[in-house]
């Protein structure tokens, strides 16, 4: 009698492993192109350390909001009035501090409430009603922009106070005295995060290997950590080289640690994937596809209401012009950061690079004195092509 033996396959050459997964590496290479070439261009002014926080803090709204566009993108879905929605909580979150007197946390969680609501009842008309999203999500930029308007009455209201301010303007306390101008407590966090992304990489190619699915090439693999090591743990610096860690960076580190844990590692996160994959047949194996969609919407509600709030506070009032262009911003961060326009396709440090991808972007040319106008251009065409790479990649 005659066996026959399994041998493992050859271990994948590094180009030939980014070639097979480019969606998920080719924007964070462009991530690091585009930010050497603004750091070269401005005269090493990109990645000054007063520049960095201020880079942060201006797309904190953009990660936060991306990830739940990112799971409504997923199921093949798409939301129009985040930006609306944002704008309305920041002026009922004004209305309730400044003018009834309300204590920030309680206004915070009745806006988070409310944001949840809002998702909610658009998500119910999509998931039940198969009411297009596209449409749904239209009139909500509409309806919520005019009660936006209704509320202020046309007017900015503010000043907030100075607790709630802090919540996207302070920085966390430091517990360890400052020398030379590094704030320590920042920079161990910073490296603490740098180390533990670093032992999440080798959890997680072990976790593979035990089950036989394929890996990046070893070499590739221990490039790849270095790196990472190194770059988080120099932004790290470069941030406590200014006045700390802001409030709103643990807050995205936050909510990004814990989308990618129930995105990768949970059941409900891998049916959101099946449904936007092929909702028929997802439906056909058991999957309750409408009460996903339901809840993707009511998710991003909440987001679209603590980006509303993260906005305000750093504006420190609302206005009647707040989360204007908002949705544009998160839909071409999520397709930039490799989503796919067609569902099923899309990862969290996806849209977390392609937020800060377009971060880079505005603030790099601001600071080169490029006008809005050819702006808007050329963020235009960046989303154009991350698009074409992502038809080439369903063609393929």
């Amino acid at each position: 009698m005659t066996t026959t033996e399994t041998s493992a396959p050859a271990p994948q050459s590094a180009t030939a492993f980014l070639k097979d997964n480019l969606r998920e590496y080719g924007m964070l290479m462009s991530l690091v192109v585009i930010v050497i070439f603004f750091q070269l261009a401005t005269g090493g002014i990109l990645l000054k350390p007063l520049n960095l926080t201020n880079i942060i803090l201006q797309n904190s709204y953009i990660v936060i909001m991306a990830l739940g566009m990112l799971m409504i993108i997923v199921t093949g879905h798409i939301d129009l009035s985040v930006g609306s929605v944002a704008g309305f909580i920041g002026a009922v979150a004004a209305m309730m501090m400044v003018q009834y007197n309300f204590d920030f946390v309680t206004a915070s969680i009745i806006c988070l409430v409310l944001g949840g609501l809002i998702g909610a009842v658009q998500g119910y008309f999509v998931a039940y009603f198969k009411i297009p999203s596209f449409i749904v999500t239209l009139a909500g930029m509409l309806v919520f922009r005019g009660f936006m308007i209704a509320v202020l009455s046309g007017r900015s209201i503010g000043p907030f106070d100075v607790t709630f301010q802090k919540l996207s303007s302070g920085f966390i306390p430091e517990f360890i005295s400052s020398e030379g101008g590094v704030y320590f407590t920042s920079l161990i966090l910073g490296v603490a995060l740098a180390a533990f992304l670093v032992w999440q990489n080798v959890r997680s190619r072990a976790r593979r290997m035990s089950h036989g699915v394929e890996t990046e090439p070893f070499g590739f693999f221990i490039g790849k950590n270095i790196v990472v090591l190194a770059a988080v743990s120099y932004i790290a610096y470069l941030i406590a080289s200014h006045r700390g860690m802001p409030n709103v960076l643990i807050i995205m580190a936050v909510l990004i640690a814990a989308y990618g844990f129930f995105t990768n590692r949970t059941i409900i996160g891998r049916q959101i994937y099946a449904v936007g994959g092929n909702a028929r047949a997802a439906e056909l194996s058991g999957i309750k596809t409408q009460r996903l969609v339901f809840w993707t919407f009511a998710n991003m509600g909440v987001l679209a209401a603590l980006g509303g709030l993260v906005v305000a506070a750093r504006l420190n009032s609302a206005t009647p012009k707040a989360g204007s262009g908002f949705e544009l911003d998160v839909i071409a961060a999520c397709f930039i950061g490799g989503a796919s326009a067609y569902g099923g396709v899309g990862k969290v440090t996806g849209a977390v690079i392609g937020a800060f991808l377009m971060g880079v972007m505005n603030n790099g040319m601001s600071i080169l004195g490029i006008g809005i106008d050819y702006q808007q251009v050329i963020k235009g065409l960046v989303l154009l092509g991350a698009v074409c790479v992502d038809v080439y990649n369903q063609r393929r």
